[in-house]
């Protein structure tokens, strides 16, 4: 079974986007893609969903 994980980041630096990314990783998550929310009055993105998967057995703990 595979489960999903979406991180929120309110501060979209390449630091912080590298420290989540690096943290969530070595937990044992697989990188699956990331979604930024932009504004229109600014060409920078306001903030970022980052997305995990990992795959679990059944009954397994999340």
């Amino acid at each position: 079974m595979q489960i999903y994980k979406v991180v929120e980041i309110g501060t979209v630096t390449e630091d912080v986007i590298e420290e989540t990314l690096n943290s969530w990783c070595s937990k044992g998550w697989n990188f699956d893609g990331m979604q930024f929310a932009m504004r229109e009055s600014s060409k920078r993105p306001s903030m970022v969903f980052v997305l995990f998967t990992r795959d679990t057995k059944d009954g397994e703990e999340q």
